[in-house]
């Protein structure tokens, strides 16, 4: 007689059953699949990383990672995969080998298909985790959507400009 393995009960069961690089998320018990990136979204994604990556080096000031890269949130219910994430050299703790377990400094998220679900999924759960700092680029339009959070709350930041944005939590201006 054979051994029946476990069936998962939760879509983290089923996250930690996929294959290392698969695009997927877990917010609030649900798996979030996602198609391939578009070649805009992967230069404005380069662009930005490579800035980002360059003055954070330098500087000595923490890490940069880029997706696919899984980021664990409300006690490893939840796991994401932001585009581009940055922890404070204060907070390495919180980089381990197989991911990032607790918020982030910074998350950056480049809009392709479902936009929704980054302005409004992962908007509430970044919030909820208290993320300081949560900015979206429509890789379409190059438009800057900039949340900082004040009081448990996220005030968006305005750009009259689009392809350009200030990072607060590294005081510099990117353009892209």
């Amino acid at each position: 007689m054979k051994n029946i393995l476990d069936i998962p009960r939760t879509a983290m069961e089923v996250f930690n059953l996929l294959p290392e690089g698969t695009l997927c998320e877990v917010i609030d018990n649900t798996l979030y699949m996602s198609p391939s990136p578009t070649t805009d979204h992967q230069r404005i994604l380069f662009d930005l990383a490579y800035q980002i990556r360059s003055l954070t080096k330098d500087a000595n000031l923490g890490e940069v990672f880029i997706a696919p890269c899984d980021v664990y949130l409300d006690a490893e219910q939840n796991v994401v995969q932001p585009d581009i994430i940055y922890i404070k050299k204060e907070r390495a703790d919180i980089i381990q080998k197989k991911g990032i377990y607790g918020a982030p400094d910074l998350v950056i998220e480049i809009l392709s298909s479902n936009k929704n679900y980054d302005k409004e999924k992962k908007f509430e759960l970044y919030r909820r985790n208290s993320i300081p700092e949560y900015i979206i680029v429509d890789a379409d339009s190059k438009e800057v959507l900039h949340y900082l959070l004040i009081e448990g709350t996220y005030q968006q930041q305005a750009y009259p400009e689009a392809g350009h944005m200030v990072v607060n939590q590294l005081s510099i201006t990117l353009t892209f």
